[in-house]
């Protein structure tokens, strides 16, 4: 396995997403590689902040046991075509029942989306994974006719693209998210030493963001127009970052007072 090889593997590698025999060769290849290891422990270590960090909340006692008696006859199916194949053992079989029963709960809630601030915890998560997992920019152009193109091909909805290098925010490209469960275009902007991530999508119906909050240390800007919602994330400063959003939100950004 070649870095290019891995580098398209690292993050489902970090999230536990591939199978046994890829995920042996990626971290065959880390181990050797001083470029894909430092990337893979970067992610790594993402991920252990998130899981310690993110709010968790249960699924509601409801809720479990309509999943449960919803799964329960396909799981006993499954688990009585396991024994007979004596694919598992009582251990091992017991494991299985359990972590699948827990999957579909998780599942469902996180199905449910994000409002407040998980939504925030949420947008800095992809902010700081695609910054030090070097997935900042798939499409890098500050043209808007080569962004919006790109962009309108991989999703269901178009968006206003512009560079604002005239007010000291140029457009360095664009890339693909998912957030709420569905992929949304993710605008990168520059200022000087800053990296402004700006999600963009049709205007949601959910919990209300502050126009400008911080988490984990970096600022979250919400602004709304163009019957789009604009969310950012960034270690600029807030005010300014807010001013910012609300200017791409309306169509007219001002000149950077940073």
């Amino acid at each position: 396995m070649n870095c290019d090889e891995a580098a398209a593997l690292l993050t489902a590698e970090s999230d536990g997403e591939i199978d046994r025999l890829r995920s042996h060769a990626v971290r065959k290849h880390a181990a050797a590689c001083t470029s894909c290891g430092p990337r893979l422990d970067a992610l790594r270590e993402i991920r252990r902040e998130l899981r310690a960090q993110v709010p968790y909340h249960p699924a509601p006692a409801a809720l479990r046991a309509r999943l449960m008696a919803e799964h329960a006859a396909p799981v006993a199916r499954q688990v009585a075509v396991a024994v007979r194949r004596r694919w598992f053992g009582g251990g091992m079989l017991a494991g299985g029942l359990v972590a699948s029963l827990v999957w579909l709960t998780g599942t469902a809630v996180l199905q449910g989306g994000f409002g407040g601030d998980d939504l925030s915890t949420h947008l800095v998560g992809l902010h700081t994974r695609a910054t030090l997992g070097n997935r900042l920019i798939e499409v890098a152009s500050s043209d808007r006719h080569t962004v919006k193109p790109w962009l309108s091909a991989r999703l269901d909805y178009a968006i206003p693209v512009a560079d604002w290098a005239s007010a000291g925010f140029p457009l360095a490209g664009a890339r693909i998210d998912r957030l709420d469960g569905r992929p949304v275009a993710t605008l990168v902007y520059r200022h000087r030493d800053h990296v402004i991530d700006v999600v963009v999508r049709p205007t949601a119906v959910g919990a209300a963001l502050p126009a400008v909050h911080t988490v984990r240390g970096f600022n979250v800007a919400v602004a709304h127009g163009a019957e789009m919602e604009w969310l950012a994330a960034s270690d600029f400063n807030g005010a300014d970052l807010a001013a910012f959003v609300q200017g791409l939100a309306r169509g007219k950004v001002n000149l950077a007072s940073e």
